[in-house]
């Protein structure tokens, strides 16, 4: 284990992130708010904890992917633990736990809040909360690597430990080039996004929040009634960005350099299909319930966008909605958006091999002697890509099971506690019954808020590098 690499990377981290809380910290400036000084105390502080850190470069800078794993887990936990003290010191949310609860949903872009209203939180307070979600959107390592060298070769591991999807590969040669085309395509659309809110109303500072929420998947609003309040056309574009980006990246550098045909791969026809399936069945569920099919499917075109891209905005409580709405959209939970986009959830490629794995297997026990692979594209998978996602359902299942497990303790009922874990493991924020999309988790006792912020983490980082923490043979030298 490279332990001096770990804490290389990590002091590394706790610099971008003093970088990172200029941006609430203009706002606090230009708003005239006092809650300046708080986040100025700890950019202080982070930036002379990751000054010390980093003062002497280790002797080698080769990463496996152990260490990959290891420094990915350590470095989001770090990230939440700092991230959380500008809320807490300023007293804007006064318990600990709390303020980590909501920062750590922030930066896994779960949506997820213990605040029973934000309007009246400062807006510099609102901005880091939204910001959060555009740093961990595309990944906070990701970025990092883009600005700093980390020589040695082995960097995808990092990539791999961090980035969302069962397999992940170089767009170009250099890890830091592949990393500074992602997050090039990730601003530009992020700066497209604020632009057209503009023009519909929003004023600079919604605009950027809402930006940034949508961005990273993630749905922290500026507003009570998140996006409810704003006008139709907020809603349309809301909706389109957050289904744009819940598609892989790559596809956008395949469409840049002309390649359509490999851009639309099997992930995004079925991302797709799955999205109008929905869309189109629970348009027809509740139209009943609005005065016209238009309205019924912009609503419903709306809730799936922001389900299945785990993003958590809402414009109506589809707590409300019939049984047959509220199935499809807890379905849409899990799968989830596509591989190598911000979105959380399964993803849509694993469910892809999933199934063709099952048929498979049904084909094997018809021809015992026929020996067929994984197709995906007209490309066989190699196997240790399939076994990979086998694994990874069985620890979902597994801890899926022991954190519903946990919150049944407290006596909640089902669907709320159901939904909650569900919510946070797929990086989701609003479930149904009690912690609804006009609810929130406040209501959870301390413990329950533990294992909700593991599951936020887990979720986000894929579960493998939470999971390797707690395995001794991770340790050993």
């Amino acid at each position: 284990m490279n332990y001096r690499m770990i804490k290389y990377i990590t002091g590394w981290l706790l610099i971008f992130e003093a970088l990172f809380m200029a941006v609430p910290a203009i706002t606090a400036l230009v708003y005239r708010e006092s809650e300046l000084w708080y986040f100025l105390m700890v950019m202080g502080g982070s930036l002379l904890v990751g000054g010390l850190m980093i003062f002497r470069k280790p002797l080698s800078t080769t990463l496996y992917a152990k260490e990959g794993f290891v420094i990915v887990a350590l470095s989001w936990i770090v990230l939440s633990l700092v991230g959380a003290l500008p809320f807490f010191i300023s007293g804007s949310i006064p318990n600990y736990v709390d303020a980590l609860f909501e920062t750590v949903s922030g930066y896994t872009t779960t949506g997820a809040s213990i605040l029973t209203a934000v309007e009246p939180l400062p807006k510099s307070m609102l901005m880091w909360r939204s910001f959060t979600h555009w740093v961990g959107g595309m990944g906070v390592l990701v970025f990092i690597m883009a600005f700093v060298p980390l020589s040695g070769g082995h960097n995808l591991h990092i990539m791999k430990a961090e980035s969302p999807g069962p397999s992940v590969s170089k767009l170009v040669p250099r890890m830091k080039t592949t990393a500074l085309i992602l997050y090039s395509i990730y601003l530009v659309m992020t700066f497209v996004e604020f632009v057209l809110l503009l023009f519909g109303g929003m004023n600079a500072f919604e605009a950027l929040a809402t930006a940034f929420g949508t961005a990273g998947t993630g749905g922290f609003g500026v507003r009570n009634d998140s996006i409810a309040s704003y006008s139709p056309y907020i809603q349309i574009v809301v909706t389109v960005f957050m289904l744009l980006f819940s598609i892989n990246f790559s596809c956008y550098y395949l469409i840049l350099l002309g390649k359509l045909k490999e851009a639309f791969n099997a992930e995004l026809r079925a991302f797709l299909l799955i999205v109008a399936a929905a869309i189109g069945i629970i348009t027809i569920n509740i139209s009943h319930m609005y005065s016209s099919v238009g309205e019924a499917l912009r609503h419903s075109s709306f809730a799936v966008g922001s389900v299945i891209s785990t993003t958590g905005f809402a414009t109506e409580d589809f707590n409300l909605w019939p049984s047959l709405s509220k199935a499809i959209l807890v379905l849409v939970m899990f799968i989830g958006a596509c591989a190598g986009s911000t979105g959380g959830g399964l993803k849509v490629s694993r469910i892809l091999i999933l199934i063709k794995g099952v048929g498979r297997e049904l084909g094997s026990l018809i021809h015992p002697h026929r020996v067929k692979k994984v197709m995906i594209d007209k490309r066989p998978l190699e196997d240790n890509v399939v076994r990979s996602v086998n694994v990874y359902m069985v620890c979902f299942v597994l801890l899926f099971t022991v954190s519903f497990g946990i919150l049944c303790i407290e006596g909640h009922d089902l669907v709320t506690n159901f939904t909650a874990v569900s919510a946070t493991i797929n990086n989701i924020g609003p479930g149904l019954e009690m912690v609804g999309p006009t609810q929130n988790y406040a209501f959870f006792s301390i413990p329950s808020k533990l294992v909700l912020i593991f599951d936020m983490l887990a979720g986000r980082l894929e579960l493998f590098p939470m999971l390797v923490l707690f395995n001794p043979q991770t340790w050993k030298k």
